[in-house]
């Protein structure tokens, strides 16, 4: 027979007796075999018969717990019997004894074990806080298991690690029921003594019990505790904006203290000078609206019940004022002469500072040189500063430039030839800079045929052109002038021996027109020497020598009439235009000076 035989409850289990004979010849003629079962009694306990087989006869007991759960099956060699729906009163010793008559007795033993698993082991915690100051170890938690057998077993556990027994910190009351049908339910207490870093804490039970050949647990779900403790240290947050605090801000200000619950807190704000003033709050948080340079301090939050714990923040609100630009808003200036302007915008963050004109950048830093100055310097001069560290912070400020002088006449000196017959009209030109804006006038000799054509004015600078028309000689004067000065320039038409036709002022168009002209005369001129060599050859041509020249077969002798201009300025310098008739070089060969043209006049409009 096995010594220890295991099933669930529930189950059935087979309990086998087996037997042998030696040292006889013959099986005995009639063997008995008996199935008895321990019952508790005192002292020593009792043992009831269940089952008894012989040679003639197999009885069940009757009137026993097995009597209608068992069967029973007889061998050569033993015999077995089968327990039906496994109860835990079934927990016992089954003994088997084989009577052999003269081969003589003997007795073998099973220990029958039945298991049963418990429940799901359930916890239930404290919901009420529990105070770290408390002197002694509290209540946290109570697990409970049913049904099991044997009896399960409870542990506790913090954080999934098994708690250490500590007398001083840790207690557990454990209570066992066994109830009616040999089942045992525990009921285990936690009492632990808390500290703050159990405020994170999860506690859970495991139950432990047997099984067959193995031990197994459960857990239970995990809990927390609301653990309560004081407020040991405070710290004061700046919550927004983040970076660095500009005037405008809105700034949100959090006190975080390191107690549970939170306490009662307050804000102070602790000037330079060193007086206090409450701020208002809600709760945990302080806001400040629309900051401002004298919102720069210290800030403090603090704790009703225990004004010693404070927490504080420097707070500094940066700014950049208006930039103040000297000279300001208007400065004159006369040509020629020097002028330094500062910009400036005081800041609590190093700045950057760059000047414009016209949308371009003229220089750089807190100070702008302009050295002898002309009319272009006039203008608006605007100075942009910033905060490389904080790009939202800048300002600008400007100053506008007025450079005064008397008139300055500006354009090259120009030619304009005109047919002396054909009387068109020649475009003459005066441009002056100068400041207050020059008026120009006009003075012609020689013409009545005169009227002005353009007149406009930009700026510092005012611009006229006059159209005249070149019959005879004409000299014209213009003369530009304001209240610090004048300045004039002298125009000249000469008709000289050489007729060429002059480049109109208008447009494109009128010069192809000249040029057609050009072309026609100049035919027209080569057939008329053409005829006046055949004539002369023939000898129905003759000369004179009063007043006339002879006409040679060169080409370059061809008698024209020309209409040119001069143009003096007002240092009476006068350039020769044309020398045409009469000249030894030929009508190729140009009179030198400066910026002197062949065909004509062409203006600077």
């Amino acid at each position: 027979m096995p010594n220890v035989l295991e099933a669930y409850r529930g189950e059935s289990a087979e309990l086998t007796c087996n037997y042998t004979f030696s040292k006889i010849k013959k099986l005995p003629s009639n063997i008995t075999t008996q199935w008895f079962v321990e019952t508790p009694a005192e002292p020593f306990g009792k043992r009831w018969r269940i089952f008894y087989d012989s040679s003639e006869i197999k009885v069940v007991d009757k009137n026993t717990n097995y009597s209608e759960r068992m069967d029973v099956r007889s061998e050569i060699w033993g015999t077995h019997i089968l327990i039906r729906d496994l109860q835990i009163s079934d927990n016992r010793e089954f003994f088997c004894q084989v009577n052999g008559m003269e081969a003589g007795f003997r007795e073998g033993k099973t220990q029958l074990k039945v298991f049963s698993p418990p429940t799901q082991p359930v916890i239930e915690w404290v919901t009420t806080p529990i105070p770290v100051t408390n002197v002694k170890p509290s209540k946290v938690a109570s697990c409970e298991t049913r049904n099991g057998y044997p009896k399960p077993n409870i542990t506790w556990y913090k954080d999934r690690r098994p708690l250490t027994p500590d007398p001083q910190r840790m207690k557990v009351d454990t209570l066992t029921t066994k109830h009616s049908d040999g089942l045992f339910s525990v009921h285990s207490t936690l009492e632990y003594q808390v500290t703050r870093e159990d405020k994170y804490a999860r506690f859970s039970c495991v139950v432990s019990y047997f099984v067959p050949r193995s031990v197994w647990m459960l857990e239970s779900n995990t809990v927390r505790i609301l653990v309560h403790y004081p407020t040991t240290t405070l710290e004061l947050k700046r919550e927004s904006p983040p970076g660095l605090v500009i005037e405008g801000d809105t700034v949100t200000l959090r006190c975080v203290g390191n107690g549970m619950p939170p306490p009662s807190y307050f804000f102070i704000k602790i000037e330079e000078s060193g007086s206090k003033s409450n701020l208002e709050s809600k709760g945990d948080v302080a806001t400040l609206n629309a900051v401002s340079r004298n919102d720069s301090a210290i800030y403090q939050c603090r704790v009703r019940s225990n004004k010693t714990l404070n927490g504080d923040h420097n707070l500094t609100v940066h700014y950049l004022d208006p930039a103040v630009v000297v000279p300001k808003d208007l400065e004159v200036m006369l040509i020629g002469e020097d002028l330094t302007a500062t910009c400036n915008a005081l800041s609590s963050l190093e700045t950057s500072t760059v000047w414009f004109k016209d949308k371009q950048q003229v220089g750089t830093g807190n100070t702008l040189h302009l050295n002898n100055a002309t009319y272009n310097t006039s203008g608006e001069y605007t100075c942009e500063v910033t905060c490389p560290s904080m790009p939202d912070l800048h300002t600008r400020g400007s100053v506008h430039i007025i450079v005064q002088g008397s008139p300055q006449l500006v354009g090259t000196e120009q030619e304009v030839q005109q047919d002396k017959g054909a009387g068109r009209m020649v475009n003459l030109m005066c441009e002056a800079l100068g400041h207050p804006l020059p008026s120009i006038t006009w003075n012609i000799d020689g013409s009545q045929s005169w009227h002005e054509v353009v007149s406009n004015t930009s700026d510092h600078k005012t611009r006229s052109v006059v159209s005249v028309k070149g019959t005879s000689n004409i000299s014209a004067l213009c003369n530009a002038s304001n209240d610090i000065g004048t300045d004039i320039k002298y125009f000249s038409i000469e008709a000289v021996g050489r007729v060429t036709p002059a480049a109109p002022f208008h447009s494109a168009e009128g010069n192809g027109v000249i040029i057609a002209v050009i072309v026609m005369c100049l035919v027209m001129l080569a057939i008329g020497c053409g005829i006046v060599y055949c004539l002369y050859k023939k000898g129905k041509l003759s000369c004179g020598r009063s007043g006339k020249k002879e006409i040679t077969k060169e080409k370059n002798n061809k008698e024209d009439v020309v209409v040119e201009m001069r143009i003096n300025t007002k240092k009476e310098k006068a350039v020769l235009l044309k020398a045409i008739n009469g000249d030894k070089n030929g009508h190729n060969e140009q009179v030198t000076g400066p910026h002197t043209h062949r065909n004509g006049f062409k203006p600077d409009m």
